[in-house]
């Protein structure tokens, strides 16, 4: 049965490939190693040819693609641990980016994204995302495809000046809240919105590659996006969304299709949005069945709702800082979320971990939680530190994504299928304006030459024009000349 060696307390610590799709929690204070663990299972599981997705929020792990460098602290580690075969060896690692600076470029479309994810995007209020589920449903009865800011833009103005008419097919329609919309897309642009949003969109598909049997490491640049916590949560949680819609039913696996985690994971749950966080919660429980697993990274596990942290079988608790009485109570709180034999003394161990050690616990191969353990993590294989921008250039560069992703298409959609309505409505207004302009010129001939009695003919073509329509009105004209079809 295969398994990742995580590290050795007693003996070696193991955790089962098979679990690893009922997701997992990294946790500690920053400096504490949280960073070095997620490198150590992200490189197992490449080896095992399992791909993974990282967001790199620091920097640091894009040193993957390099190997490590020996130092005594990894030699005695290694020793320590008892690892056979271990070398220093860089990964396949794909960088993506959605500003296009460090990276593939990484897009999605605003239908693919969808009314309530764009709700929290946007950090609408409950009136302003009820206009913008009707706003959605107009283009979808009319069949026309929302991919970036400007088909968006278009509809909300169109369907601001046609609100009288589209009230009464989906409700009331408030130009304030058309504004206040108009008003939050201006600051997601202004954000990287504009970036993000547009063709080609990104297939899922391409996450789960591998190259040389190894499975390849997949890591998003999130040093800027992070600056944007609502972009980058609603970013990850669509990648998410779209695992989770695309890929197939495949139930238990003996190891997972691929490892998605996500770092900072606070911010995805920072949000009082009812309705998506009981999306979150329903996803997390039933990707699993696709063969996807997710580990939250955070400093503090409390920043997990409890109907979520309920869902995760795997627990590595690095150290914490406890000072105030406050701190203390939620030291305490975290260690009764571990199974304990009463061995140890969990929550004096929490305070007193050191730099590259942790407490974990997960499940057996008869899927129980195993007692809580304190272990010391594995050294990586790949670089520990950073690499140039020009090492990041290049690996994009001789990606076979590259290409795939580089160019922005911009095919036809929502604002060219307004804009060409638009132009045909104005067309047929020219063209009804100038045969009422004939008929009272016409009428003008028949009365004479004279404001008075241009007056009379303007007015009576209005009337005919007004009262029986253009077709009855050329027939009177008809009548008038004497002729006949």
């Amino acid at each position: 049965m295969s398994t990742i060696l995580l590290g050795k307390g007693q003996s070696q610590a193991f955790i089962l490939n098979k679990v690893l799709n009922r997701h997992g929690i990294i946790a500690g204070a920053t400096g504490t190693g949280k960073t070095i663990t997620l490198k150590v299972l992200a490189e197992q599981l490449s080896l095992q040819g399992i791909p993974v997705f990282l967001s790199d929020v620091k920097g640091d792990l894009g040193s993957m693609i390099k190997p490590g460098v020996y130092s005594e602290t990894i030699e005695q580690r290694v020793k320590t641990i008892g690892i056979d075969n271990y070398d220093f060896q860089g990964f396949p690692v794909e960088f993506y980016d959605i500003f296009k600076e460090e990276g593939t470029t990484i897009r999605c479309t605003i239908s693919q994204m969808g009314p309530i994810m764009l709700t929290r995007l946007l950090g609408l209020n409950e009136t302003q995302s009820g206009i913008l589920s009707i706003v959605f449903q107009v283009a979808d009865d009319n069949g026309w495809q929302l991919d970036d800011l400007k088909d968006l833009r278009a509809l909300l103005n169109y369907v601001q000046q046609n609100s009288a008419s589209f009230s009464k097919q989906y409700g009331n329609i408030s130009s304030a809240s058309i504004a206040a919309i108009m008003r939050a897309l201006l600051v997601i642009e202004q954000q990287g919105g504009n970036f993000f949003f547009g063709e080609p969109a990104f297939d899922v598909n391409d996450l789960l590659s591998t190259r040389d049997n190894l499975g390849v490491i997949n890591i998003l640049n999130s040093k800027k996006l992070l600056l944007s916590p609502q972009l980058y949560s609603t970013f990850l949680f669509w990648l998410l969304s779209e695992l989770f819609e695309t890929l197939p039913e495949v139930g238990d696996v003996e190891k997972p299709k691929l490892v998605f985690f996500f770092d900072e994971a606070h911010v995805l749950f920072n949000n009082d949005n009812k309705v998506l966080l009981e999306k979150i919660e329903l996803l997390v429980r039933l990707i699993r069945s696709k063969g996807v697993g997710i580990f939250f990274i955070t400093q503090n596990p409390q920043d997990i709702p409890d109907s979520i942290s309920s869902q995760l079988a795997t627990r590595i608790q690095h150290g914490m800082r406890a000072f105030s009485p406050k701190e203390l109570k939620n030291i305490k709180s975290i260690a009764e979320t571990f199974r304990n034999d009463y061995s140890l003394n969990v929550e004096q161990l929490i305070t007193n971990l050191a730099v590259g050690e942790a407490i974990y616990t997960t499940l057996d191969v008869n899927g129980v939680p195993t007692n809580v353990e304190k272990i010391l993590i594995t050294p990586p294989r790949s670089l520990i530190g950073l690499i140039t921008s020009n090492d990041i250039l290049h690996a994009t560069n001789h990606s076979p994504l590259f290409e795939k992703y580089f160019e922005e298409s911009d095919d036809f959609s929502a604002f060219e299928a307004i804009s060409k309505l638009e132009n045909t409505q104005i067309q047929q207004s020219v063209s009804s304006s100038e045969s009422t302009s004939g008929i009272t010129n016409m009428l003008s001939g028949i009365f004479g030459n004279n404001r008075k009695t241009d007056s009379m003919a303007d007015r009576l073509t209005k009337n005919i024009m007004s009262s029986i329509g253009r077709e009855v009105g050329r027939q009177i004209v008809r009548g008038i000349f004497g002729t006949k079809r």
